[in-house]
C-alpha cells in the first residue's frame, strides 16, 4: 500500500440510508478532487452506479476519483437480495437486520482499507450511521469527519436537544419544544411529534443505535456540512463552539458541476422540453424527495389543489405504481401524461432532474418536503418554497426556511408522515388528510401571486442564490473551507 504522496487522499464512505445521503457526499468528493485531492468513494454494488454516474460528470475536468464497490451481506441478514439502501426495505421489521448487515459491511470496508486498498487514506469522511469508521480511522492514524446530510442549523438544534437531555426525557406529542438556538429575534418552537428521530419515543432503529450514533458524533474529529457560512446565520460557528471541533460548510455541493450536465435520458429531456414551453417563473415544481410518499387520502387533496390552481405544475410522484386503483384512475383522468408538451399539470412518475429543473427560468416556486438536499438546491437556484415537511429533521428545516430566511410559506402540516423507521408507531390516521386542497392553494397563492409577500420571498431567494454561488468560487467561504479540510489532512 502506498502511504505518502504530495496529494492528500480522502476516503469517503456514504451512509446508505437513501439517495439523499449518498449523492451529496459523492458531490463533496467531486469538490475535493477539483481542489487537487485524491478521492476514493466506497459503497455497495447496488449503489455504485449512482456514485459512478455523479463522478463521471466531473471526471473530464481531471479529477482523480475512484469508486470501489464492496459486497453488502443482505441475504446473510435476512434481507432481499440487492436491498442495499434503507429506503428499499420492504418492511420495518427488517430495519434491525439492515443495521446488522451494515456493521458486517463495515468490517469488510475496514479490511479493504487496511490491507487491499492501493493507497493509505489521509482522511476519512463517513456517513452518519457508519460508526465503524471511527475505529478504522484510529487504527490507520488518520482523522475522521462525519457527514450527516443535515444542515448546520438542524445539527445545532439536535446538539442543543441532546444537551437538554431530550433523548432521555421524551417530549409528549403536543408539547411545544424550544429550539431557539440562534440569537433573537428568532424564537423557534416545534411540537414533540415533529422532533427528529433521535428524540421520538420509539422507532424501528431502537434507542441503542441512536445513542451509538450520538457517541460517534461526539468522538469524531470534525463535521462536514453541505451548506455555506452565509446561509444559516452563524449555525456552523455556534455548533463548532458547542462541540469543540471544526464544522466545515463546503456547499452547496449541487453546484459541483453545471446543471446542464444533470439531465440524461428520455425522462430528463421530457421534463426540460415541457419547461421550455412555459413562461418565466410561472411553474410550480412539486417533489417530496427520494423517499417521500404521503398517504393516498392526502395525495388526493394535494392533487385536487394542483390541478385546479392557476399555475402550470410539474408534480413528481414516488411510488405511483403502488397507489390504490382509485387514485391511479383519478391521476389518469385529471393530470397529463409525461409526453404532453403543452399540458398544465405534468405528472412525472419516479424521477426528475431536480437540479436542472430548479435552475430552469420557467420555475417560480418549489413545493418541497424540506429535506436538506432539496432545500439547498432550491436556495442555489434562487427559488422560493412552499414547505411540507414529512419526517426526520424536516420540521426543523421548515423553521429555517420560513421564519429565519423568509424564503418560504408553510402549507401548515403539523403531523409527521410514517416511514420505514416509524411505521405503526406514530398513531397517525392515514385514512384522513390533514391538509385540505384549499389550504394547499392558499399557500401556493401566497408564494406565486405578484403581491408584496411573494415579491419579498423572491428577492431574498435571489440574494441567497448569489451568495451560494459566490461561496464556492475562489476566495469564497466554502472554497476556503474545502482548502482548510485538505490542508488539515496533508
Amino acid at each position: 500500500m502506498e502511504t505518502s504522496t504530495a496529494r492528500p487522499h480522502f476516503v469517503l464512505v456514504p451512509w446508505i440510508g437513501s439517495i439523499s445521503h449518498i449523492a451529496p457526499l459523492t458531490d463533496i468528493g467531486c469538490l475535493l478532487a477539483s481542489h487537487g485531492a485524491s478521492v476514493a468513494i466506497i459503497t455497495t454494488p447496488a449503489n455504485a452506479s449512482l456514485v459512478q454516474s455523479r463522478v463521471d460528470r466531473v471526471t473530464p475536468l481531471g479529477a482523480v476519483i475512484a469508486v470501489t464497490a464492496i459486497p453488502f451481506p443482505a441475504a446473510e441478514a435476512g434481507l432481499p437480495e440487492g436491498c442495499e439502501r434503507l429506503d428499499l426495505i420492504p418492511s420495518p421489521a427488517m430495519v434491525p437486520g439492515f443495521f446488522k448487515a451494515n456493521k458486517k459491511f463495515g468490517e469488510a470496508v475496514a479490511q479493504y482499507c487496511s490491507r487491499d486498498a492501493p493507497r493509505q487514506p489521509s482522511c476519512i469522511i463517513s456517513g452518519m450511521c457508519n460508526t465503524w469508521t471511527l475505529p478504522m480511522a484510529r487504527e490507520l492514524g488518520v482523522p475522521c469527519y462525519i457527514f450527516h446530510g443535515f444542515g448546520a442549523f438542524a445539527l445545532l438544534c439536535i446538539d442543543h436537544l441532546y444537551r437538554q437531555g431530550r433523548h432521555e426525557a421524551i417530549a409528549s406529542a403536543e408539547e411545544l419544544v424550544d429550539i431557539s438556538v440562534l440569537q433573537q429575534p428568532f424564537d423557534c418552537k416545534i411540537l414533540g411529534r415533529q422532533l427528529p428521530h433521535h428524540f421520538l419515543p420509539s422507532t424501528s432503529i431502537g434507542s441503542g443505535l441512536m445513542q451509538e450514533v450520538r457517541e460517534f458524533d461526539l468522538a469524531v474529529d470534525g463535521v462536514v456540512v453541505n451548506s455555506f457560512d452565509e446561509l444559516e446565520h452563524g449555525s456552523a460557528a455556534l455548533l463548532a463552539a458547542a462541540a469543540g471541533k471544526e464544522v466545515l460548510a463546503v456547499g452547496p455541493v449541487s453546484l459541483c458541476c453545471a446543471p446542464s450536465l444533470d439531465p440524461q435520458g428520455d425522462d430528463a429531456r421530457r421534463c426540460m422540453t415541457w419547461l421550455d414551453g412555459k413562461k418565466a417563473e410561472s411553474v410550480v415544481y412539486v417533489s417530496f424527495g427520494s423517499a417521500g410518499c404521503m398517504p393516498p387520502a392526502q395525495l388526493m387533496q394535494l392533487g385536487m389543489a394542483l390541478v385546479s390552481c392557476p399555475w402550470p405544475v410539474m408534480w413528481v410522484i414516488k411510488g405511483a405504481e403502488s397507489l390504490p386503483d382509485d387514485v391511479k384512475e383519478w391521476l389518469r383522468d385529471n393530470t397529463d401524461a409525461d409526453d404532453v408538451a403543452d399540458s398544465k399539470c405534468l405528472v412525472v412518475r419516479g424521477w426528475a432532474p431536480q437540479v436542472a429543473v430548479l435552475a430552469h427560468p420557467a420555475v417560480g416556486g418549489f413545493m418541497t418536503h424540506c429535506g436538506w438536499g432539496s432545500t439547498l438546491e432550491s436556495v442555489a437556484a434562487g427559488v422560493p418554497m412552499v414547505t411540507w415537511p414529512l419526517f426526520a429533521e424536516q420540521f426543523v428545516n421548515e423553521k429555517l426556511i420560513v421564519d429565519v430566511l423568509g424564503i418560504g410559506v408553510s402549507v401548515g402540516v403539523t403531523k409527521p408522515t410514517e416511514n420505514v423507521l416509524t411505521a405503526g408507531k406514530l398513531g397517525t390516521d392515514v385514512a384522513k388528510a390533514e391538509v385540505e386542497a384549499e389550504q394547499v392553494k392558499s399557500a401556493l397563492g401566497r408564494l406565486m401571486d405578484e403581491g408584496d409577500e411573494g415579491e419579498d420571498m423572491r428577492r431574498k431567494a435571489l440574494e441567497l442564490k448569489v451568495k451560494a454561488n459566490s461561496a464556492l468560487e475562489k476566495g469564497g467561504s466554502s472554497y476556503n473551507n474545502l482548502e482548510k479540510l485538505i490542508q488539515s489532512s496533508v
